[in-house]
């Protein structure tokens, strides 16, 4: 099924200098800038990616493992809260894991296992983003 057709490779890059203030990389496919254009006229439009989101992929950037990279650090002091079957939970983070109920324990996981009866991902359990939650 054909694509609609591409603008002329120089009426692109004049729109990319436009933008950017710079010449585009000589490689770049048209239809590459085109979504490139696409997407800095979105984040002017709407907002771009969040300061965290950035710092995150600078570390994959690096060569990070995506996993530890994504990874999101609770600060101790910080609370969890959630509330499960009428029951409001508060999980304090602390320097070597959670407390909650007194208890202290290494994971998130093992707190909402506690919590539930069965498995869960803590920090989905929490409400916070996979792979967030430090040692979960």
């Amino acid at each position: 099924m054909p694509g609609k057709p591409h603008p002329a490779r120089d009426d692109v890059k004049a729109r990319w200098e436009e933008i950017f203030r710079s010449p585009p990389p000589p490689y770049l496919s048209v239809a590459f800038m085109e979504r490139a254009l696409a997407y800095e006229q979105q984040c002017r439009r709407h907002g771009g990616l969040s300061a965290a989101t950035g710092k995150t992929l600078a570390r994959i950037a690096e060569g990070q493992p995506v996993a530890e990279a994504s990874r999101r650090t609770l600060k101790p002091g910080a609370h969890l809260v959630r509330e499960w079957n009428g029951r409001t939970y508060q999980v304090e983070v602390t320097d070597k894991g959670f407390r909650l109920d007194g208890r202290s324990w290494k994971s998130l996981s093992a707190i909402a296992r506690h919590i539930t009866g069965t498995n869960w991902s803590g920090p989905r359990f929490f409400g916070l983003s996979c792979g967030a939650g430090g040692s979960a």
